[in-house]
């Protein structure tokens, strides 16, 4: 099976900024696909067979994959989809993935086993403060780190989200650039 690139990873590959192959992506230069949660990727193959055209060396061997895993979790795929890209294309690489559900979210929550969760409590299925206590209470999910989401929350409610094992609260919409600095924070160095 060929081996898939994230923007991040593929910028690594070539030498380059995450923003010169995603400018590659929308120019036609190399063939890329969306994930279902709009997540950029490439086939190895064809980044090389790009690389190859371009004279772009390619390097030997490619650094296991050590990154940080962050799960969203919005029934909103407009947030989900910009809080998604603003991670990706972050300079800390991290690998981010959604779910659109309560259900979904727990699925995730055992496989894919993030280390920060960004959850939309005001959605229909969820209620947040199960999730927090849940995620926090047990053994091998309680270091994940949890931030908060939502549109209707006070000062009050949100202290009250910390009690339930959420790490930080942020008010929609969204400072995209606040959510990174604390996702950063929260996750430290890989």
């Amino acid at each position: 099976m060929d081996e898939v690139f994230t923007v991040f990873k593929a910028s690594k590959h070539c030498n380059v900024s995450p923003k010169t192959i995603i400018n590659w992506i929308d120019a036609g230069h190399i063939k890329a696909y969306r994930t279902p949660g709009g997540h950029r990727r490439i086939n190895r193959r064809d980044l090389e067979e790009f690389m190859r055209k371009q004279g772009i060396p390619i390097p030997e061997t490619v650094e296991e994959d050590d990154r940080r895993r962050i799960l969203v979790v919005d029934d909103d795929p407009i947030i989900v989809e910009s809080i998604v890209q603003s991670l990706e294309e972050d300079e800390h690489d991290y690998e981010v993935i959604s779910a659109a559900d309560g259900f979904e979210a727990g699925l995730q929550v055992n496989h894919f086993k993030p280390h920060l969760l960004i959850l939309d409590i005001m959605m229909p299925d969820i209620k947040g403060y199960d999730v927090c206590q849940k995620i926090k209470s047990n053994r091998e999910t309680s270091d994940t780190k949890i931030v908060v989401l939502s549109a209707y929350l006070d000062e009050e409610k949100f202290q009250q989200m910390k009690e339930y094992g959420a790490d930080a609260c942020f008010s929609k919409p969204l400072p995209l650039s606040q959510l990174k600095e604390e996702v950063a924070r929260l996750l430290g160095p890989a």
